[in-house]
């Protein structure tokens, strides 16, 4: 039997980079999963592959920022495999600026992918959650579930010109800690992940043209300059960027039985760059 068999997991930004190996390594340890992009074609696309390798997913797509999407995200868990067990809270992506550049908007938009949204998914799942853990507890069973929000370094030690994301990040870890001392009753661990530059679209040299994204309409910039990244090579003790794989690889950690007395910690997964 695999680690996470009969396990049901939801996973925002599944359809492609880091949340996409996510979802693959859950999956391909028994989990069935809910596949959530805010591109339906990358969502059913991801979904395909990993029933193709034998496992279970649904999509959900959408803006895990809209109204009512986290009650929705969460039905689809329980409607298609009974009940949720497993949140990883993985969506996002940056929009930076020196602070005098950074318009509201700007910061409204960060703050809400990064913090807000986790929040309505977390708050949407209490009642699942809730009544799992009673009726458990009747039946004298004993049962964990896991809850893995994503952070970053930025979220650690900050980063210049991510006032916003780097906000963002250190809020979710306030949420972590929070929710682990508000769902203990529930036999619930609530830990997070800090990653530092994975091998990602987003994380490309800026110098290799002038990639971009698509969110509501507005068309960003991604990349990362490319000193940093050549300065990485020589500052992390690992002298890479990691790769999705090896991020899913530190979230599935956190969802293992073996993890099941951990809860509240942060784990930074960035090859030993410490800010």
């Amino acid at each position: 039997m695999s680690s996470l068999t009969g396990k049901s997991a939801i996973v925002t930004g599944s359809g492609r980079g880091i949340g996409a190996a996510i979802a693959h390594k859950l999956a391909a340890n028994g989990a069935q999963v809910v596949i959530n992009d805010l591109d339906p074609a990358a969502a059913e696309q991801t979904v395909s592959e990993i029933v193709a390798a034998g496992g279970t997913a649904v999509a959900c797509a959408g803006n895990i920022t809209e109204t009512g999407f986290a009650d929705r995200f969460v039905a689809t868990a329980v409607d298609n495999f009974g009940g949720l067990d497993i949140i990883v809270n993985n969506a996002g992506y940056t929009w930076d600026g020196v602070v005098q550049k950074v318009s509201d908007e700007q910061w409204d938009a960060i703050l809400d992918v990064h913090l807000k949204a986790p929040f309505q998914i977390l708050r949407a799942a209490q009642p699942v959650i809730s009544a799992a853990a009673k009726r458990e507890k009747a039946a004298g069973e004993r049962v964990t579930r896991k809850v893995v929000n994503i952070s970053s370094l930025a979220g650690l030690h900050g980063n210049a010109g991510q006032i916003n994301y780097s906000a963002a990040k250190a809020g979710i870890l306030g949420v972590t800690k929070a929710m682990a001392k508000e769902w203990g009753r529930y036999q619930v661990t609530v830990n997070a992940v800090a990653f530092g530059l994975i091998k990602t679209r987003l994380t490309e040299s800026a110098a290799d043209g002038d990639a971009t994204i698509e969110i509501d309409g507005r068309e960003l910039k991604v990349g990362v300059n490319p000193m940093i990244l050549q300065a990485v090579q020589h500052i992390a003790p690992l002298g890479r960027l990691g790769t999705p794989e090896e991020a899913a690889g530190a979230v599935y950690l956190l969802t293992l039985p073996e993890s099941d007395y951990v809860t509240g910690e942060v784990l930074a997964c960035s090859g030993g760059l410490v800010g």
